[in-house]
C-alpha cells in the first residue's frame, strides 16, 4: 500500500463531500471510504474528520442523524444536502481548473 500524504488545504471537504454523495456513512465509514478509494494515499484521523464533519454541517452542505447499529451501538451518519450537492459541484469545477493548469506546469507541452 502506498505511503499516505498530507491533504491540500481544501482537499478533505471535497473529498467528503463525494464520499457521501455516493450513500450517507458515519464518520469511520467516511474515513475508510476515503482510505479505500485513494488506495490508501489519503488517510483521514479522526482529529481531522470530526472538525470537517462539523464544519460542513454548519454550513448547511451536510446533516447528520443518529442510527442505531445492529449491535446496539448508536452512530452519527451523514448525508448530503442539496445545498451540499450543489457545493460539490463547484467544488469540482473548481479543482478541475486547477488540476488544468498544475498539469500545464508539470507537463508543459514538448517543443518542436
Amino acid at each position: 500500500m502506498p505511503k499516505s500524504v498530507d491533504l491540500l488545504p481544501g482537499t478533505l471537504d471535497l473529498l467528503i463531500l463525494r464520499t457521501l454523495d455516493l450513500q450517507p456513512l458515519h464518520g469511520v465509514g467516511i474515513a475508510d471510504r476515503i482510505e479505500q478509494v485513494t488506495r490508501g494515499v489519503f488517510a483521514v484521523g479522526p482529529g481531522s474528520l470530526f472538525p470537517a464533519l462539523h464544519r460542513l454541517a454548519e454550513k448547511g452542505w451536510i446533516e447528520g442523524r443518529w442510527e442505531e447499529l445492529e449491535s446496539g451501538r448508536r452512530v452519527k451518519s451523514y448525508s448530503l444536502t442539496p445545498s451540499g450537492r450543489r457545493q460539490l459541484a463547484k467544488e469540482r469545477r473548481d479543482w478541475e481548473r486547477v488540476a488544468t493548469a498544475m498539469s500545464q506546469v508539470l507537463d508543459p507541452p514538448k517543443r518542436s
